[in-house]
């Protein structure tokens, strides 16, 4: 997107009437040749003047008439005059102002002899504005003292001379914003402009001492003005210092501030050593480097020196040092080298405590700004790098593997700012590696970078820091360096790009990649060097685009192949002919594109990119047959179709004229893909399809500029030709569109022939007048009726792009200027607001918002409301009223009429409730209402004193509307409530349906609903006409009277929402200017406390909801408002609610249950209203108050006592659920986890429940959303590292409470003991994974967590022992996980004993299970070596045999054998597993689950557990890889076994291991395996025939269905043969017998 650069605004020159007239005077002036006098007459010209843009250019001309004078000028009053004029016209001038340059560069311009007399001028109008300027000036004064400093050489000199007056102003300034920011509390646009003009004078301040400071120098060094210019300093410095420590100043204020200290210091000291030493004692916050500083700075110094400063300031003088002290070349002395090491040290230290994102922003830029000093230090070539400072900063350095390290803990961090800072960083300690050691400039030779390089590849691929990192590294060393250590590199990256999340990262490497290739291929100069690079990286895609699923392949297109293309244009060719040796009809793999698909893929790209040859030259320069791409665009997968729509629709050049070749390609697209269910091949049709219109609109315009420029008559005849075939092309999409358009058509054939026709209206307009292409004469009065029917949809999409495309179509054909067809409009938009189905509303808003814009409807409605007998009289219109004002007129009767009907309406709900919910339901007229204003412009109403009474019935009636539904929605049982009616012949009535909502004790009332009428036998009485033409009674149910009131509050909390935010606010200002508005404070401040008593007192969820929506309004109203006392209303409301909540009780109005109902959204508004930008006050104070309600307090442990915990902890749980507040919650995380674990110790069972929401919500905001179906995957993990560095308070939490809950657990007694936290607690945990970056020392401490999540392990509860289990295995580095499985291997008894304790076997035995499985997924693993494991598993295999009376240990110890034993690499020898595999077959063969007697001993708990274990022993042995071990001959026993066990659950998962085995063994080509003999084929087809559960008859049908695709399968049922007709016949009864989906699916690939 190109962004329109702003211009700068340009002003006329506005001065008081009286120093104007004294101007003008001072510069009249008789005639004269003279060229004072001329410049004279020039600026009285100029100040005469209003015109901005031409006192620019008289200016402009006075600045060439002051070059031109000579010495030798007669009048020098009249010169001083003129320079006086501009001086002060430029001092008066606004920031930004274009006037002020072109003065600026008028007084530049002035000869040598007279700059001397203009910097006096400039001097005195200067020291005029410092001398005593009103407050509200201070902001401009320093613009202009800034703007003397911008490149204007007098300005400077002026300030230079006026430099004490200057600074004390500024001081003073400061001063002032200082004592103003203590009184702004809650008033955040205040709080915001004073931050701004505070940091405009912190910035104007520095840059007056830098560019003073020789004169500072000199002025401190003569003892004359010592005192007066020390104290000003010392006062400024003073400043600095307040507003570094004082945490109500927004960041970008103090990080300047304490730019400004380092940059005063060390003006007043110089760039020796001993500012270096004064820097170095500040960030230590010691004052013992001090002494070198003058005894004035000193004391400045040591105020800041206090043990008690906020962290932060430490991190903005790191930023100060690090940008006002010049680091480049080599460094002036001991203290420099000694500071620049100081820096990193301070920012890490940092790093552990800070917890706001913004500040960890600040962290990571300041450390990538250290680097970038550093690196400067040691490019200085005058002398070498001091050793200390070398050997400091080389690679595998303690400060290198300290950054490292930070490194590794950041790179995940939510903000993208500080992911590409850690990568910067990365980048640049790679770079200090190379100039420390430049030796070894091969990175194969430098064990560093080696070892650093395969520690990165070896991590998981989710880690997004990852590939920065790599980028660095082949930018450094390019790319063969990679692809030498892991060749598979590019396939790699190419399969993560169906990861919507790692595509733009793993495109990112994978262009960094191939574009160095390419270069160091290049660069050898063989002639073949492209064939090595394709085949490196063009095969790979290829073969992913043909043969993967095409959900993996969703972004190459968007990310890669666009990039790849860009790269090697010439590349195409190789594509399309590797493509078209394939057979086109050659499909892949099931789910895959195929060679046409990924024809199209490459070719969609390469067209885009301008690689493909033109249209107009033949069909993209014959690279593809026509008869191809027809058949892509009908092809079965909506990707391929789309692909080659992009083909056909998108164009480099958007001016390239569609061929009459492609436009019969689309004629052949469109009908056939109307009709598309997928959301997502709508959006992207259509989207193609306006770029395709896009390219027609503009090479019309190309094409009707020819023809009037070209001479050549053949061409002008191609032309024209060219625009009749568009003519016919568009008319023909025009009709075919409008013609789907039927009543009854499906959604999404209206949907998108809506959306095409709405493209279609904006690109070229449906005019019948002498127009190109007037497709509007297509469009008939019938095709207008249709699309009139669409408004009356159920959908409300539909809906609006109906509406929207009736504005569009051609008057005549709508017909609205009929005053009989509108009145017939009018009169349905007037029924259906009154609707009873919500949906009808909608439509009458619509219908009435296409009336608004008809001259005649004030004489209509007055027509409608005569009819009904309503007194209505619209406004009167003037003579030939413009559009606006008829739009304005006409909403205005629009909203009357409805307002009118509506308060009659509200009349009748007022006395019956239920005749109001069953014939007028009030809130499809507030709807309408809403949804009128929203279309007028509020800024330029004509009618305001009518408005203004309109608003405030509006809000009357909404106040009254209220509080006839709130009774309901307000009850403590909203869905079980009818308030009693005061017309006593309903009353009965309304007994029946409170009768029917109430709860029953049976399960009738939920499966057999009742429809109520009233009275249904006295119609003289209760029963009053329907609202269909019939004479039937109305027929009510409890759910209408609900819907009635619930939308009724949602529709007014929509309208005052609306009224807030849209009409102008009428109030006065702090200057007691009156601003007229439409709605007044008092109106606003009412509105706001009828939205606090619905949020805070509403039971029903959707009233509260939507209440919210209109509140979020109010409150940016607020806060946007120019009323002080407006601005100030959230802070109040806020803490008045907050004191609510303290003090609140069961006989509390507010809602205890519901989870708080409508009282965290009130307190989200406020908070969410509160500007990112701004310090935060109010969410810091608010999150204080909560956390400290929602701890466990010793004397809240009763219902009465907690009920402002259970509000506290509802409030955070929807505060942290909060995206608006972003990352600013992020420094509460670690205060709220405590208390919602906490609040699990609580005896009171709600404070029990709100803390699990709490808790669910935490670890959703800590982790992340779920982005797998995988609970455990490590997408939604952190590393123990990167978690207690981001939240370091947890630790010690975390550490305590696991140790009191590990000491409740204890399973020898037989007695179940569980600590309420404890499950959270391993939990937390348990979502933590240990990350290789660690390095061999236990990181951040984690050992002391690892003894007592092992003794939870002996918990008697089975979940806890897993969470135990998986809790574990992050706090056991990879290096000590052979000695962490021996440690507990020897805990578990070598024999069976009567005082085994099984469940701490059992503990053990999944401990070392989960270690095993993290060992071998881990890419760091050490190298198998003698640890001993073997012949403890030896020792103890009686565990796996009949010896153990347990089922779930034995399962779980022969889980351990198959991990060990298993095809994944092993922690043992070869030899030892071997051993190990002997023993574990021998143990099976003897099992339950090879013998006969399967199904008489395994009916105990955990059987199926245990042979689900055995079954994953027989797989391995027997399919997996029956050559290890050594059971090839007992293959087609366990097989056997396996598929004709009696649990489903073991048949189920042998399926999906030969299922696996055989698609792992097609991609790679084989023949049949040899494991799968007659027998096994025989026994799959047998079970197909007689399997009834449906997930195992599934699975076995895929399974054939692989295996008949390889050759014809023969069908065996026992010895009998079944024919082909047999089993297809088979196969139908079964797909027309089965009621499973998958079954059916199956079934259909097979048949």
């Amino acid at each position: 997107m190109v962004v329109k650069k702003k211009t700068a605004r340009v002003e006329a020159v506005v001065l008081d009437e009286d120093k104007l007239h004294q101007l003008i005077a001072s510069l009249s002036v008789g005639g004269g040749e003279d060229g004072v006098r001329q410049l004279a007459q020039t600026l009285q010209s100029c100040l005469e003047l209003t015109e901005p843009v031409q006192q620019i250019q008289l200016v402009k001309k006075a600045g060439s008439q002051l070059e031109a004078l000579s010495e030798e000028q007669p009048d020098g009053a009249l010169l001083d005059a003129c320079l006086h004029t501009l001086s002060l016209v430029y001092t008066s001038l606004q920031a930004k102002n274009p006037l002020r340059r072109a003065i600026a560069s008028a007084l530049a311009s002035v000869p040598v002899w007279l700059q001397e007399r203009a910097v006096n001028r400039l001097s005195a109008c200067v020291s005029d504005c410092l001398s005593d300027p009103a407050p509200d000036r201070y902001p401009h004064v320093v613009d202009s003292v800034a703007a003397c400093l911008d490149g204007f050489a007098l300005g400077e000199r002026c300030v230079h001379k006026l430099l004490p007056e200057v600074l004390q102003f500024l001081h003073k300034g400061l001063s002032e914003y200082l004592h103003q920011n203590s009184g702004l509390a809650g008033r955040h646009i205040a709080q915001a402009q004073l931050m701004q003009s505070c940091l405009a004078a912190v910035k104007t301040s520095m840059l007056v001492i830098q560019r003073s400071q020789e004169a500072i120098s000199a002025a401190l060094e003569a003892e004359q003005s010592e005192c007066e210019l020390e104290d000003t300093l010392s006062s400024l410095l003073g400043s600095y210092i307040h507003i570094l420590t004082d945490e109500e100043f927004i960041q970008s204020v103090q990080s300047t501030a304490g730019m400004a200290v380092v940059l005063l210091i060390r003006s007043v000291i110089g760039c020796g050593d001993k500012v270096a030493s004064v820097v170095c004692s500040l960030l230590r916050s010691s004052a013992q480097g001090l002494d070198s500083a003058p005894q004035w700075l000193k004391q400045r110094c040591e105020g800041l020196c206090t043990s008690g400063r906020p962290p932060g300031v430490s991190l903005y003088l790191c930023h100060g040092a690090l940008a006002m002290l010049s680091w480049k070349g080599a460094l002036p002395g001991p203290q420099w080298e000694q500071l620049l090491l100081l820096v990193p040290d301070t920012l890490l230290d940092l790093d552990v405590s800070i917890k706001e994102s913004s500040t960890a922003m600040v962290v990571a830029r300041v450390l990538t700004l250290w680097s970038s000093a550093a690196l400067d230090c040691l490019q200085g070539e005058s002398q070498p790098c001091p050793p200390r400072l070398q050997q400091s900063l080389s690679g595998g350095s303690e400060l290198q593997q300290h950054l490292l390290e930070h490194i590794y803990s950041h790179w995940e961090h939510p903000l993208d700012g500080v992911r590409h800072q850690t990568r910067s960083l990365f980048r640049n300690l790679l770079l200090l590696h190379q100039h420390t050691d430049p030796s070894t400039s091969d990175p194969t030779q430098d064990s560093y970078v080696t070892e650093l390089t395969q520690s990165l590849l070896g991590l998981e691929w989710h880690m997004r820091g990852k590939y920065g990192s790599l980028g660095c590294l082949v930018e450094l060393y390019g790319a063969r360096y990679l692809l030498h250590i892991q060749p598979q590199l590019p396939s790699c990256l190419l399969g993560l790009m169906g990861d919507q999340t790692l595509a733009p990262y793993a495109s990112d490497l994978l262009e960094r990649l191939f574009v160095s290739h390419r270069a160091q291929l290049a660069g050898e100069a063989t002639e073949d060097w492209m064939e090595p690079w394709h085949r490196t990286w063009v095969t790979p895609l290829l073969q992913v685009l043909c043969r993967a699923r095409l959900d993996q392949t969703t972004y190459i297109l968007d990310y890669f192949l666009p990039k790849l293309l860009r790269c090697s244009p010439s590349s195409l060719a190789h594509m399309v002919e590797a493509l078209q040796d394939t057979p086109p009809c050659s499909a892949g793999p099931s789910g895959s594109r195929g060679a046409l698909g990924a024809l199209m893929t490459c070719l969609r790209a390469a067209r885009a990119q301008g690689v493909v040859p033109s249209s107009e030259e033949g069909l993209w320069g014959g690279l593809v047959p026509l008869s191809l791409l027809q058949q892509a665009l009908v092809h079965k997968h909506d990707q391929v179709r789309m692909d080659a729509l992009g083909l056909v629709c998108e164009s480099h050049r958007s001016t390239e004229v569609v061929t009459s070749q492609e436009m019969d390609l689309i004629r052949h697209f469109l009908p056939p893909n109307l009709n598309s269910q997928s959301p997502g091949v709508r959006q992207q049709t259509v989207s193609l399809l306006k770029k395709l219109l896009c390219r027609m609109k503009d090479s019309t315009l190309l094409l009707q500029k020819r023809l009037i420029q070209e001479r050549d008559q053949e061409q002008r005849d191609r032309d024209q030709q060219t625009l009749h075939l568009y003519k016919e092309f568009l008319r023909w999409v025009c009709v075919s569109l409008l013609e789907v358009l039927l009543p009854g058509a499906s959604f999404s054939k209206c949907l998108m022939s809506l959306h095409l026709l709405c493209v279609l209206g904006q690109l070229f307009t449906f005019s019948t007048g002498p127009n190109v292409f007037a497709l509007g004469e297509v469009v008939t009065s019938d095709h207008a009726q249709n699309v009139l029917y669409c408004v009356a949809s159920n959908f409300l999409e539909v809906k609006q792009l109906a509406s929207t495309l009736l504005r569009q179509l051609p008057p005549s054909a709508v017909g609205l200027q009929d005053q009989e067809r509108m009145c017939g409009v009018l009169r349905a938009a007037l029924d259906l607001s009154t609707s009873t189905r919500p949906f009808d509303s909608v439509s009458a808003a619509h219908l009435l918002n296409l009336l608004l814009h008809q001259p005649h409807l004030s004489q209509t409605l007055l027509h409608c409301a005569q009819e009904q007998g309503l007194d209505f009289q619209p406004p009167s219109p003037p003579p030939q009223p413009s559009e606006a004002v008829t739009l304005e007129l006409n909403t205005l009767a629009v909203v009357q009429f409805l307002l009118h009907c509506l308060q009659l309406e509200v009349s009748k709900a007022e006395s019956s409730l239920l005749q109001a919910a069953a014939s007028s339901p009030l809130y499809g007229r507030a709807h309408c209402i809403t949804a009128v204003l929203q279309h007028l412009n509020t800024e330029s109403l004509s009618r305001t004193e009518q408005w203004r009474c309109l608003v405030s019935e509006l809000i009357a009636v909404c106040y009254r509307m209220s509080d006839v539904v709130s009774p309901v929605v307000q009850s403590s049982s909203p869905e079980g409530l009818i308030p009693m009616d005061t017309d006593s012949e309903t009353s009965a009535g309304l007994q029946r349906i409170l009768q029917e909502i109430q709860p029953r004790d049976t399960n009738d009332f939920f499966t057999s609903a009742r429809e109520l009428d009233t009275h249904p036998g006295d119609t003289q009485t209760t029963h009053t006409p329907s609202l269909d033409t019939g004479g039937e009674g109305y027929r009510v149910t409890a759910q209408m009277v609900l819907v009635c009131c619930w939308r009724s509050m949602k529709e007014v909390a929509m309208l005052l929402g609306q009224l807030c935010q849209s009409l102008p606010l009428h109030y006065t200002d702090g200057s007691s200017h009156t601003h007229t508005g439409l709605i007044t404070e008092a109106q606003v401040e009412g509105v706001g406390l009828y939205f606090r008593q619905q949020l805070l007192q509403s039971r029903h969820r959707g009233a509260f909801e939507l209440a919210y929506v209109g509140f979020v309004r109010l409150t940016d109203m607020l806060c946007r408002s120019g009323s002080q006392g407006l601005q100030q209303l959230p802070a109040r409301w806020l803490s008045e609610v907050l004191e609510e909540v303290k003090s609140s009780d069961p006989s509390s109005k507010l809602c205890a249950t519901r989870r708080s109902a409508g009282i965290p959204f009130y307190i989200q508004a406020l908070l969410s209203s509160e500007p990112k930008s701004s310090s935060c006050s109010l969410l810091k104070m608010t999150m204080r108050e909560l956390i400290t309600l929602a701890m466990p307090s010793a004397n809240r442990n009763t219902d009465c006592s907690t009920v402002p915990q259970v509000h506290a902890l509802n409030i955070l749980r929807a505060l942290y659920r909060d995206t608006r507040l972003g990352e600013n919650i992020i420094p509460f995380v670690s205060d709220g986890l405590q208390a919602a674990v906490l609040g699990f110790t609580s005896p009171v069972w709600a404070v029990r429940n709100s803390s699990t929401l709490l808790f669910s919500t935490l670890i959703t905001r800590i982790f992340g959303v779920k982005r797998g179906k995988d609970e455990h995957s490590k997408k939604n993990r952190m590393t123990g590292r990167e978690f207690f560095t981001r939240f370091p308070a947890l630790y010690p939490f975390l550490l305590n409470q696991l140790e009191e809950a590990a000491a409740t657990v204890e399973s020898d007694s037989g007695q179940v003991k569980l600590h309420p936290s404890l499950f959270l607690l391993l939990l937390v945990l348990s979502r933590l994974y240990p990350s290789p970056m660690d390095g061999s020392s236990s990181p951040l401490g984690l050992a002391p967590f690892m003894p007592f999540i092992i003794r939870c392990g002996r918990s008697a509860v089975y979940r806890t022992r897993e969470m135990a289990a998986r809790a574990l295995v992050p706090f056991v580095l990879v290096t000590q996980v052979p000695p962490t499985v021996q440690a507990l291997l020897q805990e578990l008894p070598p024999e069976p004993g009567p005082r085994i304790q099984h469940n701490h076997i059992h503990g053990t035995l999944l401990q070392v299970l989960f270690l095993l499985r993290s060992y071998q997924t881990d890419s760091h693993r050490p190298l198998p070596a003698g640890n001993g494991i073997s012949e403890a598993l030896r020792q103890r295999m009686w565990l796996a045999s009949r010896q153990n009376s347990c089922v779930v240990t034995r399962g779980a110890f022969l889980d351990v054998l198959v991990c060990l034993c298993g095809p994944k690499i092993s922690l043992l020898d070869d030899s030892d597993v071997g051993d190990l595999r002997q023993e574990a077959l021998s143990v099976l063969v003897a099992s339950d689950l090879v013998t006969s007697d399967a199904s008489s001993s395994t009916l105990g708990p955990g059987s199926t557990q245990y042979l689900l274990s055995l079954a994953r022993v027989a797989l391995s042995a027997s399919v997996e890889i029956p050559d290890l071990w050594g059971g090839a001959r007992l293959t087609s026993q366990l097989l056997q076994s396996l598929l004709r066990c009696p649990q489903y659950e073991v048949r189920e998962l042998a399926l999906e291991g030969v299922l696996r085995r055989l698609q792992e063994e097609e991609e790679e080509e084989e023949r049949r395996p040899q494991w799968l003999d007659e027998t096994t084929l025989s026994n799959l087809t047998s079970l197909a025939l007689h399997e009834t559960h449906p997930q195992c008859l599934a699975k076995v049908l895929t399974v054939l269905c692989v295996l008949s695709s390889s050759g014809e399968l023969q069908w065996r049922d026992a010895v009998k043969i079944l024919s082909q007709e047999e089993v297809l016949l088979h196969l139908l009864a079964l797909a027309q017998n089965s009621a499973h989906r998958s079954e059916k699916t199956h079934i259909r690939a097979h048949v």
